[in-house]
């Protein structure tokens, strides 16, 4: 009897050391704080002197669109270049780059904590939420420019869904009534409105196919997945899988 208990106990301490050590992984980056958007907005307004807003990713993605008075220090650059941080420790720095799932901002504010900065912040959701909820941007000469996507007819995402059911996620980024008045079998909803807000459920690791009724909304959504490097985007239209005649789901 004892030794079930013992062995029950041990069992539980596994357990409980487990668990912790999940939810540790999920932690933010020990001396640094995370904010959101509408903290960030708050902090640029209110605080005195003013925090350095750093952009952490590349100079080209900079160039094209980066925060309102946000200077651009490159991971690549400041981890071989730390001084390229301000000189003043005490200084209030927040970090960004492209959302939840890009680790260049985690990665930067781990680098001045440890070189002993104090008032570090990240702002994980990034670049494409802040844009997202019509917050203050510079936007470059080559913001507007047109991208081609990569279109797949309604036959051709038939045949993907059939032979590889495991290997996309169709996103509806259409309203929520739109939505549930008929979607494609097995889509879900992301209206384009708060897509990249609501992009973090989606695995970097699969093809993911965005879809409106008429391409204009989807072509939104596959910009902003570009943004967030998504690797491998696709983009349908739902019109043209109601006009063959396919599955529609309610």
């Amino acid at each position: 009897m004892m030794k079930d208990i013992r062995l029950f106990c041990s069992m539980a301490a596994l357990f409980l050391a487990m668990a912790t050590a999940a939810l540790g992984a999920e932690q933010p980056v020990a001396g640094a704080k995370t904010i959101s958007t509408e903290q960030l907005k708050l902090l640029l307004e209110t605080a005195k002197p003013k925090p350095l807003l750093i952009d952490a990713r590349n100079p080209e993605e900079y160039e094209e669109v980066h925060i309102k008075d946000a200077v651009n220090i490159p991971i690549a650059k400041l981890e071989k270049d730390p001084s390229l941080l301000p000189a003043d420790r005490a200084r209030k720095l927040v970090f960004y780059c492209n959302g939840v799932k890009c680790g260049k901002s985690k990665k930067a504010a781990t680098l001045a904590v440890a070189h002993g900065y104090g008032d570090v912040f990240i702002y994980a959701e990034g670049m494409p939420v802040w844009e997202e909820k019509g917050m203050p941007i510079f936007a470059g000469a080559s913001y507007e420019k047109r991208v081609e996507t990569s279109k797949l007819s309604p036959r051709e995402l038939k045949a993907l869904m059939d032979a590889k059911p495991g290997s996309l996620v169709i996103v509806d980024v259409r309203d929520k009534n739109e939505y549930a008045a008929g979607h494609i079998p097995g889509a879900i909803n992301i209206p384009v409105t708060a897509f990249a807000a609501g992009s973090g459920v989606l695995e970097k690791e699969k093809r993911i196919v965005v879809y409106c009724n008429s391409g204009g909304r989807s072509y939104n959504a596959y910009r902003k997945l570009q943004k967030l490097a998504y690797p491998t985007i696709s983009q349908a239209i739902f019109a043209d899988w109601e006009f063959e005649g396919l599955p529609v789901e309610k």
